[in-house]
């Protein structure tokens, strides 16, 4: 099961971006009989896939006797209001309106945590929510710069090397909402691109890193799911990778992509002059034969044959006005399906094909998410890549850490410093 997360997280947690003020009008809050005053307080929890406790996407509920709030961190969501809450002793009933999005959380509180559904347009996953745990912030190594991107500015950080001139590398992180530390609601808290940055900055090897647009620093930049495409990720690399050849401050520019990240790098590789492209832990085949391979031992031949049927359809370019399973209606709601189709014309061995610059493929032997015979597809498509298996490594660079760390960037120097 752990094996959805490289797709799923891509699909199920693009957007439910910004925060409207039309949600914070009318919030009906009656409390019914003899409610429990331990439901009142902050919550947190992963949403979860059916059979397998896979967390999707972590939030943040605030339930208050008479109105709450809903937060998101990965996403940039920051106290949304609920339309209404209702308590019942243990239970608690609440309803928000998420940009037009009908959204229910039911839950009953047993041995100090809340047991609850998570509702969404026909949807309904579990959900545990635990008592709420304040986080203390990493201390900030990197300096921000602003890049003119479509729609506005892209922020990125910048952790540089030295002020004499070096080589930079662009760092792009994986799907969904995984934010430019490499944190998301997946991997949780684990600041594996952040680790490599700045084992990078001790090398002498500057780095850029962004949260892609809809996610934390860049949210703004994407107000309604269905404008978002991967070529228009691939645009925001590409005008990144410009902006740092046209800087004197550096010598070379080079390009880092892991898991969605790669085929991102990919892609804006072949369209800017970069000396050489690394791909961590990046699919080697198209998103649907991947999706389906992992979906096959998890899903009934009925739900199977219709997911194949929309991704076929999804695939030619077609939208799917009608998704009849209830379990598919999240994975293919029509917001997000513009996205997969521009995501399912790409076979990343091919594209890696006909690139000109250096390539360094990196894939860890525990990575349950993107397997060995992607890196195998990868290498075949480009005969001259270098393909390095980390003994041990998994999705998330999960042995990244102190000397583990340190031999993962002596992997990553000789491509990026070598004329």
């Amino acid at each position: 099961m752990k094996k959805l997360l490289f797709l799923c997280c891509a699909l199920l947690l693009l957007a439910a971006c910004t925060q409207k003020e039309d949600n914070t009008k009318g919030k009906e809050t009656k409390g019914d009989n003899k409610m429990n005053e331990q439901l009142v307080g902050k919550w947190e929890g992963n949403i979860v896939i059916p059979n397998g406790a896979l967390p999707i996407m972590p939030i943040i509920v605030e339930l208050q006797k008479d109105s709450g709030t809903l937060s998101v961190p990965a996403q940039g969501l920051s106290n949304y209001p609920f339309k209404s809450i209702k308590y019942n002793g243990d239970q608690v009933s609440v309803s928000i309106n998420l940009n037009g999005s009908a959204i229910e959380i039911n839950g009953t509180l047993k041995d100090g945590q809340i047991e609850a559904t998570f509702q969404q347009n026909g949807g309904k996953l579990p959900l545990v929510l635990k008592s709420f745990k304040e986080q203390s912030e990493q201390p900030v190594t990197y300096e921000t710069l602003k890049i003119p991107v479509k729609d506005g500015e892209l922020t990125v950080a910048l952790q540089k090397a030295s002020k004499e001139p070096s080589p930079v590398a662009l760092i792009i992180a994986g799907s969904g909402p995984t934010d430019k530390d490499g944190n998301s609601a997946i991997a949780g808290k684990n600041n594996s691109l952040k680790m490599i940055a700045e084992g990078l900055a001790k090398d002498g090897i500057a780095t850029v890193r962004y949260d892609k647009r809809g996610v934390g620093d860049n949210q703004s930049l994407l107000t309604k799911e269905e404008n978002m495409t991967i070529d228009q990720y691939v645009d925001d690399a590409v005008q990144v990778i410009n902006t740092l050849l046209a800087d004197k401050a550096y010598s070379s520019v080079h390009i880092i992509g892991h898991s969605e990240g790669s085929l991102i790098g990919l892609l804006a590789a072949k369209k800017a002059d970069v000396e050489s492209f690394v791909s961590i832990a990046g699919a080697g085949r198209p998103a649907d034969e991947i999706l389906l391979e992992q979906l096959k031992a998890q899903f009934s031949p009925a739900l199977l044959k219709e997911t194949t049927d929309v991704l076929a359809s999804l695939k030619k370019g077609e939208l799917v006005k009608n998704v009849s399973s209830p379990e598919l209606q999240s994975l293919f709601r029509s917001s997000v399906q513009p996205y997969m189709i521009s995501w399912l014309k790409y076979n990343p061995a091919s594209e890696l094909a006909n690139l000109k610059s250096r390539v360094l493929i990196l894939q860890g032997t525990t990575d349950l998410q993107v397997v060995t015979t992607d890196a195998e597809a990868l290498k075949k498509g480009k005969q001259d890549a270098k393909l390095v298996y980390m003994d041990g490594m998994n999705h998330v660079f999960k042995k990244c850490s102190s000397r583990s760390c340190e031999k993962f960037c002596d992997v990553l120097r000789p491509i990026i410093t070598t004329p």
